[in-house]
């Protein structure tokens, strides 16, 4: 299993806590629910306005060429998010209603969103009539659908950028066991993550990388310009595990990674392993846009980590 990540910030100071997190077992059989048991039924929450609008577009064209290939082994129902944190809600109606497997078609957003839909109040949510074992497959490593802008998740196991070949892999029936960070706010809140999570300049990136979205996978690097805009390094204090407090000095971006990638492909936590029971730690210390512009290469080979203002922990 992998670790649980608590980040509260404490002025001038960050705590990360790590515990286990929860790994989710795709490998459950399944009987009994509330929806029809004659083929397995697979939900997947589509994002039509992922990847600057191309992921619902995308989406009617291969909808036709997924039924003709999964339609007699699955009944397919497809579920249109209206709005932010809608993949949320859908995945939650659907686990309850004890369908088979919940697929994520678009980007790390729509998986996400997925991901959270897994848990509620911290704990996994199950099928109804099932009490507490929860039932349904994640369609996330060997099953999620890449329509995004970045889908870096998928690159973590080296997959293409092509939905043709996921469906593939759904058809063979592939299914593995991933873990997933948990982050547990100041309010004892818990969110959960199955890739990057990360603090500090790098989560403002991403807010500015939104808006930037018809620029593709560049959009990521104009967000982290911009977010470097105003931005001052802190020295935070760090604890993982049962380890003693650090102070790092001068912190930029922490990145706590379970996949490698995020930002269009930057390798952050280049040896991080999803299926490891351990994450994977980056703290980018001192970095000025000029060092992000000129090392850029290297975070998008994983090489950033032979950095002396680079510090990998696990």
């Amino acid at each position: 299993m992998g670790f649980a990540v608590s980040a509260t910030a404490v002025k001038p100071f960050l705590l990360i806590r790590a515990n286990h997190s929860t790994a989710l077992d795709l490998s459950s059989d399944r009987t009994g629910g509330s929806v029809s048991r004659s083929k397995k039924n697979f939900v997947f929450v589509v994002n039509p306005r992922g990847a600057n609008g191309c992921t619902g577009r995308e989406w009617k064209k291969l909808l036709p060429y997924l039924r003709t290939r999964l339609g007699e082994q699955c009944n397919i129902y497809e579920s249109i998010t209206s709005g932010p944190l809608h993949g949320v809600d859908i995945t939650r109606e659907a686990i309850k209603e004890g369908v088979d497997a919940v697929v994520a078609v678009g980007g790390d957003g729509t998986l996400h969103e997925v991901i959270n839909g897994f848990f509620w109040e911290g704990q996994p949510v199950a099928a109804l009539g099932q009490g507490l074992k929860p039932s349904t497959t994640l369609g996330v490593s060997d099953v999620l659908i890449p329509l995004g802008t970045a889908s870096d998740f998928a690159r973590t196991f080296s997959w293409r950028n092509d939905p043709n070949e996921a469906i593939e892999r759904i058809q063979r029936g592939l299914k593995s066991k991933l873990d997933v960070g948990i982050i547990t706010g100041q309010t004892g809140e818990h969110h959960f993550f199955i890739n990057v999570a990360d603090i500090h300049l790098s989560a403002k990136a991403g807010y500015y990388a939104s808006k930037y979205k018809g620029f593709g996978n560049f959009c990521y690097v104009l967000g982290a310009l911009r977010a470097f805009i105003g931005h001052e390094s802190r020295n935070l204090k760090v604890k993982i595990d049962d380890g003693q407090w650090e102070v790092f000095h001068n912190v930029t971006a922490i990145c706590i990674g379970n996949g490698k990638y995020f930002g269009g492909g930057m390798k952050i936590t280049p040896t991080a392993d999803p299926s490891s029971g351990k994450l994977e730690v980056v703290i980018l210390q001192d970095f000025k846009w000029y060092d992000f512009v000129f090392k850029l290469h290297k975070l998008y080979n994983g090489s950033h980590i032979s950095e002396k203002n680079v510090c990998l922990k696990r």
